[in-house]
């Protein structure tokens, strides 16, 4: 193992296995490492090891150190196969917070607003802005930085749109709402000023961020294990990141109602708590720095929607009963 410079790993801890994960196991140690052992390699240097010694090096805040990293020759290149880091403990995983707000919510009287009801999130969505407005700054001073010139922008919508057309080949229910997607897209198309890009997240959700007795920690810089690497590292707006947590919002709002024998009943419930905190991310956000400006809300509303494209495809495929919570997207709302 190759160790972070003035940093020696206390090797006697017992090890256990953390649980199921889709693409990585990860074996806690003690309380004071996570080691992640990537199952699906590609060779090259892992993002996520790319982002966090980077960030690191930056004394940035909201993310956890890294202390070391397991590497190996796969098709002559160096390989990372695992990356140890400080075990968040005690800490609390945000989508299991988001749910517990929202049980809360439904189990309050109808006519209690969602800011007073018991287990209340809104206040810890702003913090999860201005900690991930944070974040961004930070990757913009450690990696090179760039802008997507107009015709680039308009051939953005046009990919924006393939995808379209092929999610709705596959999933017939999307059909009613192709024009208010659509209208979307060429809201980008009609924009004249350049977009800035640079490295994210590039898979951020709820479930990849810990709440910390002090403050929120941002986990998972890999991207979207499935995606080659150079797609995983390449640059990209970073409203990409807000409107897949804004995506995750609507995901911890309605994922209760899957199956729900009172699911028409609560869905105004679940409207106003997806509003309610989705606007409370968007204000964090810009009090941590982060900039939408009205050409950038053009093109945060195109990334949300495609991003719930893709979840239509995916629910349609993998679960149908959740179906719902995607095609919910296309609604007119106030966030």
């Amino acid at each position: 193992m190759r160790h972070v410079p003035d940093h020696v790993i206390d090797t006697s801890p017992r090890s256990s296995v953390l649980g199921a994960e889709q693409s990585n196991t990860s074996l806690v140690y003690g309380d004071s490492y996570i080691c992640k052992l990537f199952r699906r390699l590609i060779p090259g240097v892992n993002p996520e090891l790319e982002i966090i010694t980077a960030l690191a090096a930056r004394n940035a805040p909201h993310i956890a150190q890294p202390y070391g990293w397991i590497e190996a020759d796969l098709d002559g290149t160096a390989t990372t196969l695992a990356i140890m880091q400080e075990y968040l403990t005690p800490a609390n995983d945000g989508w299991d917070l988001a749910l517990a707000s929202v049980r809360d919510l439904y189990a309050s009287m109808p006519e209690v607003p969602a800011g007073e009801a018991g287990g209340d999130f809104a206040a810890e969505a702003l913090r999860l802005g201005m900690a991930t407005a944070r974040v961004h700054h930070e990757l913009a001073a450690a990696f090179p930085t760039d802008v997507v010139e107009i015709h680039e922008i308009k051939r953005m919508a046009e990919g924006f749109r393939r995808r379209l057309g092929r999610a709705v080949g596959e999933v017939p229910e999307l059909r009613e709402h192709v024009s208010v997607i659509e209208d979307a897209y060429h809201q980008v198309e009609l924009l004249t000023t350049e977009v800035p890009v640079q490295r994210v997240h590039g898979d951020f959700h709820l479930g990849q961020v810990m709440r910390t007795p002090t403050d929120w920690v941002i986990l998972d810089f890999e991207g979207e294990p499935g995606q080659p690497l150079a797609e995983r590292r390449a640059l990209y707006s970073p409203l990409r990141d807000v409107a897949g947590m804004l995506r995750s919002f609507d995901y911890a709002a309605r994922h209760l109602l899957a199956g729900h024998s009172e699911a028409e009943k609560l869905e105004p419930r679940a409207q106003e708590w997806a509003d309610r905190n989705r606007a409370a991310f968007l204000d964090g956000y810009a009090e941590g720095g982060g900039v939408i400006t009205p050409a950038d809300a053009a093109l945060l509303r195109a990334f949300e929607l495609s991003k719930a494209v893709y979840e239509v495809v995916y629910e349609a495929r993998n679960r149908p009963t959740w179906l719902p919570i995607p095609l919910a997207a296309f609604r007119p709302r106030t966030t």
